[in-house]
């Protein structure tokens, strides 16, 4: 099953805070709720996992991560991620993510736009709740985002890292990555309530 995503998500930090960030692999996957990089291949391949728990059940995707393309003048990333966990599930990603200047000064745009594929078990959810899933995910990772391209100094005032800027977002914590975990669990429930009553949930 594939479902596609074209978000974007405006941003109250200047284009060149928030492209330290998205060219920052590390970064990035600090960014996700869960995820992380377990190893450094080369300068374009790495080894990461993601991990999800909501109370008492865990579930855990390892896969490799290759950065297809990093435009420094066009700002602009693409990845190809690919998973799977040991119930036999599998899934991949082909992320292009952009930013662009904002409206005002100091402010920018995060655009992407995904394609996810999806197969075994958590296919089985249908394509309604996979985008309800990954809409949420991704509502989470633009606000770690945020919280990290804020950390990060203004140009030339500081030396902070976008790694170390994202570590600090509450991505990294365990506690916070079960909240999203319920978040998104919550969400499920409502949609599969409102899909029963033909409308949707309060």
């Amino acid at each position: 099953m594939e479902v596609k995503l074209d978000k974007r998500y405006p941003l109250e930090v200047d284009s060149a805070r928030a492209w330290a960030v998205l060219r920052d692999v590390m970064a990035v996957a600090g960014c996700m709720p869960g995820a992380a990089i377990t190893e450094q291949v080369d300068a374009t391949h790495f080894k990461g996992s993601v991990k999800v728990k909501v109370g008492p059940a865990n579930a855990a995707f390892a896969g490799d991560i290759e950065v297809l393309a990093l435009d420094e003048a066009a700002m602009k990333l693409q990845l190809l991620g690919k998973g799977a966990d040991r119930g036999g599930s599998s899934a991949s990603m082909d992320l292009t993510a952009t930013v662009e200047a904002g409206e005002s000064a100091g402010t920018s745009v995060l655009v992407g736009q995904a394609a996810v594929i999806v197969n075994g078990k958590f296919a089985q959810f249908g394509g309604r709740m996979m985008v309800q899933v990954s809409e949420m995910l991704l509502m989470q990772f633009a606000d770690n985002f945020r919280a990290a391209a804020a950390a990060l100094p203004a140009p030339g005032a500081g030396a902070t890292t976008a790694s170390a800027a994202a570590e600090a977002t509450p991505a990294t914590a365990d506690k916070a990555n079960e909240i999203n975990a319920l978040a998104i669990l919550w969400g499920l429930i409502k949609g599969w309530i409102a899909g029963l009553f033909g409308k949707r949930p309060a």
